[in-house]
């Protein structure tokens, strides 16, 4: 950032003052967004709200009370850092939300950011009756924000969730942690089905995997090399490991069970690898795209079609 501190500190003043100084910086340097929030100003209002300590839903006229010489200089390097790291937010202030909830976030796993949340905060409904779900399965977990907003939202249902990174099991073993949910949520290290105990059966198979195919992978803005690659490449045409899991997912799911996987700009791509498949791609009211929804007998019907590749 060109500013430094003690050109600005004697104009900006509040809370608010920063925000609206945030926000025209990271507008002027073209920052991305798309790691919780979509626009310069709710970045800006994300991060000063960090660096003062508090919450989304504080009083206006806090914004506009004025800051320590401390503050400042805390709320300016935030700032800067967006800037001049292009690091997403979430990394920046350790914390994400997702389907109401917060999390630990950092470096070991994707930022959370899925329109399957508004799915689980409806439990699953009315795809599958949410009483009568017992057993949930998260593939490709990361830190576990999935896995945790399903144990969350479907209180009597256990929980598996599988990753093949032990980074990433670390930070979801962390999150677990944070929310009491030891005794619901269980974590596997594993390469997908693999890492399961034989003979489980899941009501759901929910999962946000690797999708980002290579023409996309080349072109990724500067805010997503901070995240594993491990989290977003799929090969050439983001499907490697959706196919694994449309070809496993039937072994495991109980019937009148569901599979919802989020496969985002590689929805086209898929629809053209299985033409004879009728996918059910699901709307969402918050907006996203490229989640798709079969059941356990679709999975049945289509299961040579999906072991072939």
């Amino acid at each position: 950032m060109n500013e430094p501190f003690d050109d600005i500190v004697t104009h900006l003043h509040t809370a608010t003052d920063f925000i609206r100084w945030g926000a025209s910086r990271f507008a002027e340097a073209g920052l991305h967004y798309g790691h919780g929030t979509d626009n310069a100003l709710d970045e800006a209002v994300a991060l000063v709200l960090h660096g003062l300590h508090l919450p989304y839903d504080c009083p206006d006229r806090l914004l506009d009370a004025r800051l320590t010489y401390t503050e400042k200089h805390r709320v300016f390097g935030l700032l800067a850092r967006r800037v001049d790291e292009r690091i997403p937010a979430a990394y920046i202030t350790g914390r994400a939300w997702f389907a109401g909830l917060e999390f630990k976030a950092d470096a070991r796993a994707l930022v959370p950011r899925s329109p399957i949340a508004e799915l689980i905060e409806a439990r699953f409904e009315p795809w599958t009756g949410a009483d009568g779900v017992r057993r949930v399965l998260d593939l490709c977990t990361g830190g576990g924000c999935i896995a945790l907003a399903c144990a969350h939202y479907l209180p009597d249902a256990q929980v598996d969730a599988v990753d093949i990174s032990a980074d990433a099991l670390a930070l979801a073993a962390e999150n677990v942690a944070l929310h009491g949910a030891e005794n619901q949520v269980e974590l596997f290290e594993g390469d997908l089905f693999a890492a399961l105990p034989a003979g489980r059966k899941y009501d759901i198979i929910v999962s946000n995997p690797p999708y980002v195919d290579a023409r996309d992978m080349a072109a990724l803005p500067d805010e997503y090399r901070h995240e594993p690659e491990l989290g977003l490449a799929a090969g050439a045409d983001g499907l490697d490991i959706a196919r694994r899991i449309l070809a496993g997912a039937g072994d495991w799911l109980a019937p009148g069970g569901i599979l919802v996987v989020e496969v985002g700009n590689s929805a086209a791509a898929l629809a053209d690898a299985f033409p004879e498949v009728a996918f059910t791609w699901l709307d969402f009211e918050r907006g996203g795209d490229g989640v798709f929804l079969l059941t356990a007998e679709e999975l049945a019907r289509h299961a040579a079609v999906f072991r072939k590749g």
